[in-house]
């Protein structure tokens, strides 16, 4: 008889090396950012600490949750396509655009100041299209 993780493990992507893992966690992860979106404003305000707080409106946060969902699902296909070129490169650059956007946010239009809830995704940007580039030629066949 299979254990409660014996049957989760069954879940869990089956391509070799933990970039697929990875992918299926923050697209977890993302999905439940999106709820928190959709739900209040809260955590949306701590991110763009640079404005102030009525700026941040239901919308926006609506929106950036709909964007949030988009790449959850992106990156869960990539989780268990991660050989496929087409879906390894479209998560790919959900990396590459939320990098640009929340660098643009700290940079250039100063509305999210360098805190916890900014940091958080840009280090798993930054990283995870490090990874990705580097691991292309092994994850996609040339």
């Amino acid at each position: 008889m299979a254990t409660q993780s014996q049957v989760l493990l069954e879940y869990l992507p089956k391509s070799e090396g933990l970039l697929p893992k990875w992918q299926l966690v923050v697209a977890t992860i993302a999905v439940f950012n999106t709820i928190q979106n959709f739900t209040t404003l809260k955590l949306t305000r701590r991110l763009y600490a640079g404005v102030p707080s009525t700026s941040i409106t239901a919308l926006q946060a609506r929106t950036f949750a709909v964007w949030t969902l988009i790449s959850a699902v992106i990156r869960g296909y990539a989780a268990y396509n991660i050989n496929n070129k087409t879906i390894y490169d479209m998560a790919l650059l959900t990396y590459l655009i939320a990098f640009g956007h929340f660098t643009s946010e700290i940079c250039f239009f100063r509305t999210a100041k360098i805190n916890l809830p900014v940091l958080s995704p840009v280090i798993v940007s930054t990283a995870s299209l490090i990874w990705m580039l580097r691991q292309y030629d092994f994850y996609v066949a040339p």
